[in-house]
């Protein structure tokens, strides 16, 4: 049960990314197949190997399982572009983000 979460949640954060399950293994030094045996309940990585992966997919290991938040990749790529508007662009995006 645990396991299908696990990879479920792997799976849809990697999508997100736009990358492909053997390119993700590789940028994190693994053979072909890690991502792809994770997501298929082969093999669960370590600890370590779960903050790498958390590390690559631009999460923290709480957004990792929190799965109401639907996007968490886009998400905070969303925060760090708002750090660098001004005010008065926060202020009008807030307002526009308000009339959604």
């Amino acid at each position: 049960m645990y396991y299908d979460n696990f990879a479920a949640r792997l799976s849809k954060l990697r999508q997100e990314k736009g990358v492909s399950a053997r390119d993700m293994s590789l940028s994190l030094g693994q053979s072909e197949s890690y991502i792809n045996k994770i997501e298929n309940n082969y093999a669960m990585p370590s600890m370590n190997g779960f903050f790498y992966i958390c590390e690559y997919l631009g999460v923290t290991p709480a957004e990792f399982f929190n799965e109401e938040q639907k996007n968490p990749v886009v998400f905070n790529e969303l925060i760090n572009n708002l750090k660098s508007l001004n005010e008065n662009q926060l202020k009008l995006l807030s307002d526009f983000i308000k009339s959604l």
